[in-house]
């Protein structure tokens, strides 16, 4: 049975601490293990230095009672992207119509400030990733997966041009292009800017 590597949970928490040095206000982060299998389509779905540097910006905005989102937490405005450029992040398009100013990347500054970092995070995420995709004889996926359901992965969020997305799981989207019906364009699983 493959169970989540604690060094992954251990480096989480690492990488908190070290935005924390930088930003003092930002609160604990009370369970590193709950970002491991959370997606957000919003804040994107791949766990990564980026992702978590955006999860804090939510933490700061928390911290100083500042509502940063809107629409069940789908739309970033711009109190939350003025605090994610506080924390070395940019957003360089004109905001989302559905998710706003929620597709921040790191600057080239945060880039250099964060590298070890990152790059202890980003190790630590492959090592997770090679054990949870470790399959034996012995290793129970669940019932989606004996039926041939494509419901036994973990989805991630497809987008389109147009501006709309959907939750898929990466080898249902593999097999065949799954078509946006408002702009007639293949969605997509956006590739996760790698730090470096």
């Amino acid at each position: 049975m493959s169970t989540t590597p604690p060094v992954l949970a251990a480096e989480l928490a690492s990488a908190w601490v070290d935005i924390q040095r930088r930003h003092p206000e930002l609160p604990d982060l009370a369970a590193p293990e709950s970002l491991i299998g959370e997606s957000s389509s919003a804040c994107g779905a791949e766990l990564s230095f980026e992702r978590l540097l955006h999860e804090a910006v939510h933490g700061v905005a928390a911290a100083r009672g500042v509502r940063d989102t809107s629409r069940a937490g789908r739309y970033h405005n711009r109190r939350f992207l003025a605090i994610a450029e506080e924390m070395g992040m940019a957003h360089t398009e004109e905001p989302h119509p559905s998710s706003g100013f929620s597709l921040v990347t790191l600057t080239p500054e945060a880039r250099r400030r964060y590298r070890s970092t990152a790059e202890r995070l980003q190790r630590a995420l492959r090592a997770h990733t090679a054990a949870t995709r470790t399959d034996t004889a012995r290793s129970f996926r669940g019932p989606a997966a004996r039926h041939g359901s494509s419901g036994g992965g973990v989805r991630v969020k497809a987008v389109c041009d147009c501006g709309r997305n959907v939750r898929v799981v990466p080898s249902v989207l593999e097999q065949a292009p799954i078509m946006c019906g408002a702009c007639g364009k293949q969605f997509r699983i956006p590739e996760v800017m790698a730090v470096g």
